[in-house]
């Protein structure tokens, strides 16, 4: 069975990953080295296509890099119990929902502070008296 190569362009454009984080990937390893043409081309081949989809879909998830190389790791032993991999995505989640609360609280925030001002004048403004505001600062 003949292998499919990909050029680097042509695994950019159909992951929508930008060439130069392709490049990233594979000199931190979390893809494996490209063989090379006569001509020093990066030529890839499905496995590598879809290793980049992984890593894509890990990031968008928010999984950092340390984590999708554990979980590639994990992956090379299917095999294995899954409880490693369970812990990796529970921690994700735990960081997201973080996140999450986080950002519902600058909401509020951000919803008071816009409030239509009264006076129409930047000494009355809300959002710069908020902002200015020094002892709202959280260390």
């Amino acid at each position: 069975m003949q292998k499919i190569y990909f050029s680097i362009g042509e695994l950019s454009k159909h992951t929508g990953c930008n060439i130069e984080t392709i490049r990233y990937y594979g000199k931190i390893g979390l893809l494996d080295e490209a063989e090379r043409t006569e001509g020093n081309q990066r030529r890839y081949v499905e496995a590598d296509y879809k290793r980049l989809l992984f890593i894509l879909r890990a990031r968008n998830l928010g999984f950092s890099i340390e984590a999708i190389r554990q979980l590639i790791t994990l992956s090379k032993h299917p095999d294995d119990p899954c409880g490693e991999a369970d812990t990796i995505a529970q921690k994700q989640l735990a960081e997201t929902r973080m996140k999450i609360s986080r950002l519902k609280i600058l909401e509020k925030e951000l919803e008071r502070i816009t409030k239509p001002c009264s006076g129409h004048k930047i000494h009355e403004c809300k959002v710069i008296e908020s902002l200015a505001d020094i002892s709202s600062l959280q260390a």
